[in-house]
């Protein structure tokens, strides 16, 4: 996706595209291993990286799950200190131009991998398919208004307001609205601790 940004709060393209390539040389990950763990293209990643392109949520989604991280990670830096009030006004939120959102709930903390998230979906709108996560990681969701089609490898389950469910986060997941008003919904992601970190195994020159 060029031009439109996915971000609605405070950080830039370039700011993005930077983090994402510090968690890239941290993990000593060259730009073709990252796009072979992505399935995303070299040129893409690099163009994400160099804050030329803006990606959208799966593809960012794509990215992090590569990186064995969140999206979270990748938009704040971690929080200090004991507590963190985090404002309605300082929340990340992430619009994706098929006509959902993503308002990452969670302040980031160190050396924990975890993201709580609220999500709105539009009537008749498809948010796609997510990559599983690393091993151990879990997922629970919650409705809070309309009706959710979620898909877990394959396996669609329609959830209503208020129901909620639990899955294991290292599957294929998807997320659907077939109704006529807006789905929305919380979900608490804790990823394993495995995720794709790979030991650095070639020289880093990009």
């Amino acid at each position: 996706m060029d031009g439109e940004g996915v971000l609605s709060t405070g950080l830039s393209m370039a700011e993005l595209g930077q983090r994402i390539r510090g968690e890239r040389r941290a993990r000593g990950l060259s730009i073709e291993r990252l796009a072979e763990l992505s399935r995303i293209s070299r040129s893409m990643v690099s163009d994400v990286e160099r804050g030329a392109k803006t990606p959208t949520v799966l593809v960012l989604d794509r990215l992090a799950t590569a990186l064995g991280t969140s999206i979270a990670r990748l938009l704040d830096e971690p929080a200090h200190g004991a507590m963190r009030v985090l404002r309605h006004g300082e929340q990340r939120v992430l619009r994706d131009p098929s006509g959902w959102e993503r308002r990452v709930l969670s302040p980031v903390i160190s050396d924990v991998e975890f993201e709580f998230m609220r999500t709105t979906i539009g009537p008749g709108v498809d948010a796609g398919e997510f990559e599983p996560h690393a091993p151990g990681s879990r997922e629970y969701l919650a409705v809070e208004h309309g009706s959710l089609r979620l898909t877990i490898n394959g396996r669609a389950y329609v959830l209503d307001t208020g129901d909620a469910v639990y899955y294991p986060g290292d599957c294929r997941h998807a997320f659907a609205n077939d109704g006529a008003v807006d789905c929305v919904y919380y979900l608490a992601m804790e990823l394993g601790g495995a995720g794709h970190h790979e030991p650095r195994k070639e020289p880093l020159d990009e």
